[in-house]
């Protein structure tokens, strides 16, 4: 697990990268010449002003970028993971768009419209599943539309990137009159391809993780990781000796203390009910650096009383927790201080990420494999039987005319056309690609 893999300063010395610094006015000049070039290239026509808007946003974000992270920019291990599955992805079916007769420009603007909408609704189906806390934890308006934007820390449902993406590639179909089930067969090995490193992303991020094992080849994530969080919740495993049971918003009553641990040596037992927690640690203050922080916080559930807990982690970190005996009257205050040794794992659980990183990874190649022997349009998508080469002699006629239809789209759609024979040599294939190319 590897969540951030390192952080960007917003400043190298008194020189500013983000918001109104070097970092925006780069941007401009690169989009001022980029356009100039398109423009005197092919003229103002509607490829280039659709791309006005990926300025805009950038040049955006740029500038809103201290607002968001104010100690820096981390660079997540998920989101390298998921920019390295869009690029490969999108090459994967550029690539395959020569082979189906395809401009592969259209597939630039098809990838365009599937990222920025699969983003989104991602984030909207997060947002919405979640509604409730946000209105909690962010009472102010100003503070809540930020923490819906800063999507760094997390928070992005695959199902809503799904519908989204669907909802965006129908609309495409729709807009340039392209088959949708030929170009559904174009870019399902791709979305697999993107999707086996996207699984490697959830491995470096902790999520998406399985139930615990004693496998050999298991895995354990490191303190305060999703799975380990999770199996706290569950009381599979303590917090500094301590253990609750009950709901989240139940008041923090010891259920458990481990034998032998600090918290007993602290003369903590079970019915304490705890008042506050506190300690010294090592966190990323502004500028990305570590400094060593001293917090304390009064808990009223177990939910608070876990987040405070886990807090407090890392080799030469202190705890502090104050609690009353519970069936005392009046109750005293318990209270203790002690250091902390190296913060001890989650238990083993199964690679779940790396298992549906390869059958991701299988499925991409067993359909690029079957894509020469379809029967006809959505056969790679619909994993139908084995055929011989998808020759226009062996498909339907429907099939057939779809294709001749396509070509009569002219600059909205690009022709999807039936693969070279493979009897051809290679100067008889690129002639037959060259007949097929497009033109958007």
């Amino acid at each position: 697990m590897l969540q951030t893999l390192f952080v960007i300063p917003l400043r190298i010395g008194d020189v500013p990268l983000f918001g109104f610094g070097w970092l925006l006015a780069a941007w401009a000049v690169v989009c001022a010449a980029g356009f100039a070039w398109a423009i005197r290239r092919v003229g103002f026509n509607a490829d280039v002003r659709g791309y006005l808007p990926v300025a805009l946003i950038v040049g955006l974000a740029i500038y809103l970028l201290p607002l968001l992270f104010p100690k820096g920019l981390p660079i997540r291990g998920y989101g390298v993971m998921m920019l390295v599955g869009v690029v490969s992805g999108v090459g994967l079916a550029m690539y395959r768009a020569r082979q189906f007769g395809l401009n592969p420009e259209l597939i630039l603007t098809l990838a365009f419209w599937m990222f920025l909408t699969g983003i989104v609704g991602a984030r909207l189906f997060y947002v919405v599943e979640y509604w409730d806390d946000f209105r909690r934890n962010h009472p102010d308006l100003g503070n809540r539309i930020v923490a819906i934007l800063n999507i760094s820390e997390g928070g992005l449902v695959v199902y809503g990137s799904f519908i989204a993406v669907m909802i965006a590639v129908a609309v495409f179909v729709r807009k340039y009159r392209l088959p949708g089930l030929a170009l559904a067969d174009l870019i399902a090995p791709c979305m697999f391809l993107g999707l086996a490193f996207g699984r490697v992303g959830c491995m470096l991020n902790g999520c998406c993780f399985a139930g615990v094992c004693e496998v050999p080849w298991s895995v354990q994530f490191p303190w305060g990781s999703p799975p380990h969080e999770r199996q706290a919740a569950l009381g599979l495993i303590d917090l500094h000796g301590l253990k609750f049971d009950g709901q989240p918003s139940d008041p923090p009553v010891i259920s458990h203390v481990v034998p032998a641990s600090a918290a007993e040596k602290a003369g903590f037992v079970r019915g304490d009910r705890i008042r506050a927690i506190g300690g010294t640690v090592r966190e990323y203050v502004e500028g990305g650096e570590q400094h060593w922080v001293t917090f304390r916080r009064e808990v009223a559930t177990i939910e608070e009383a876990r987040a405070a807990l886990l807090r407090a982690h890392g080799a030469g970190a202190r705890i502090a927790v104050e609690a009353t005996p519970g069936g005392e009257s009046p109750p005293r205050i318990k209270s203790a201080e002690w250091e902390l040794a190296a913060s001890p794992p989650s238990l083993a659980v199964h690679p779940v990420q790396v298992y549906s990183a390869i059958d991701a990874l299988l499925i991409c190649l067993f359909l690029i494999a079957y894509t020469p022997y379809r029967r006809s349009d959505g056969a790679v998508t619909e994993h139908l039987e084995d055929e011989p080469d998808d020759l226009s002699e062996h498909q339907p006629a429907r099939v057939r005319r779809r294709r001749r239809d396509l070509g009569a789209h002219s600059h909205a759609a690009a022709d999807i056309r039936v693969p070279p024979r493979r009897g051809m040599s290679a100067t008889q294939r690129l002639e037959a690609l060259g007949r097929s190319s497009a033109v958007i």
